[in-house]
């Protein structure tokens, strides 16, 4: 079964090269376009797609409001959040109005087609590189809030392990292999410290792991 995709950007040009680079996979369907936020919903609507790669800034309904009422409406779909480095502080909003990751636009076209495959299986997208440049800019300057720290109690010290992983991007599978545990562990584990620390999904956690310091800024520690 293929995935479906939407592509929302104001450009066509980055449209129809998005578009090009998914249909050559075979697995990967484009079953719609917008320009803006406002097309966005209705493309949604009819389409009904697995995943959307939504731009930020664009005319009219921009891709953040758009994103959460995606997420959070009646035909709810994934969304990868595209963006620059100069977009970075849109990111962050996105990733909490319901985004499932971000991609660069200028990502090459292996990291698209596999962030479109990770989000339609149900993980995140935060690769650790653009994951501390993006959280550096707006969580590193500030120390890590005591309230959040304080959440933090609630967790075993091998779920915290597996937080601080997750907050550093690896995926189900490289958590397991680090902790020499099964990948259904893995899930498990993260399950529990969704739950218990009230968390909607895995983008939230790795939020979660860097405002409570979780993740050191600037390394791989």
């Amino acid at each position: 079964m293929s995935v479906r995709v939407v592509l929302v950007d104001d450009q066509t040009l980055v449209r129809t090269g998005f578009r090009l680079v998914l249909e050559e996979t075979g697995d990967i369907e484009v079953v719609g376009e917008a320009a803006d936020g406002s097309q966005a919903l209705d493309v949604v609507a009819r389409s009904r797609p697995d995943v959307v790669l939504m731009d930020v800034r664009m005319p009219g309904l921009d891709g953040i409001e758009a994103t959460r009422r995606i997420r959070f409406g009646p035909h709810a779909a994934r969304v990868i959040i595209l963006t620059t480095f100069d977009l970075d502080e849109y990111v962050l909003a996105g990733l909490r109005a319901g985004a499932s990751g971000f991609l660069l636009k200028d990502a090459l076209a292996a990291d698209l087609i596999s962030a479109v495959r990770v989000v339609a299986a149900g993980e995140a997208v935060a690769a650790p590189s653009v994951t501390r440049r993006l959280f550096a800019h707006y969580l590193g300057k500030t120390p890590p809030r005591p309230q959040t720290n304080a959440r933090l109690a609630a967790l075993t010290e091998r779920e915290r392990e597996v937080l601080t992983l997750v907050a550093r991007g690896l995926s189900n599978a490289e958590i397991a292999a680090a902790l020499f545990v099964s990948e259904s562990t893995v899930k498990t584990h993260l399950g529990r410290i969704l739950a218990k620390l009230g968390l909607r999904d895995r983008v939230q956690a790795v939020i979660l792991g860097y405002e409570c310091g979780l993740v050191e800024i600037g390394s791989d520690r």
